[in-house]
């Protein structure tokens, strides 16, 4: 684990990471966008799981609501993942002197566990179900959870300027 905090120290101490954090204009900008992309995909995420859960869009087939929304989310964790990283850069050390991040990290592990039961246990059925107004109830509890752990990712990340 030595290594990992090796590594953050070197991120936070290089002149790439120096300047981010140090810079008035082009860190918000950063942090700005990084909301902005977390809001686009994690919003129309929230739609999708909801579609999942059977609560909203219930006339629409799942796979519909998937390929419409599909890249649009894609493209918010593209950047939000590119803009966490230049945040992590710029922080690190901060981020990983407090307990909030390491619980932030968790809930996004626990999130893409979720995701890779749905895409590979639940999607390959999808034609069993995915016309069904209420679908069934695993793929219903996966898209409860998704929504859970999101909604627990954007909470445990914006506590970290107060909690961190």
């Amino acid at each position: 684990m030595s290594g990992f905090y090796d590594f953050a120290q070197w991120l936070y101490d290089s002149p790439f990471g120096t300047a981010l954090r140090e810079s008035q204009y082009v860190f918000p900008l950063v942090e700005g966008t990084h909301l902005l992309g977390l809001a686009f995909s994690v919003g129309l995420l929230a739609l999708v799981d909801l579609r999942l859960a059977g609560v909203w869009l219930r006339d629409a087939p799942v796979q519909q609501v998937l390929s419409q929304l599909r890249p649009f989310i894609f493209a918010g964790f593209v950047v939000t993942f590119v803009t966490g990283s230049l945040l992590f850069s710029a922080l690190s050390i901060k981020l990983l002197a407090g307990p909030v991040f390491a619980v932030k990290l968790f809930f996004i592990l626990l999130a893409g566990i979720n995701f890779l039961w749905f895409e590979l246990g639940l999607a390959p059925h999808a034609a069993e179900w995915a016309n069904r107004s209420i679908p069934p109830l695993k793929v219903r509890i996966a898209g409860w959870t998704s929504l859970a752990l999101w909604s627990a990712v954007v909470v445990s990340g914006r506590l970290i300027p107060y909690l961190g």
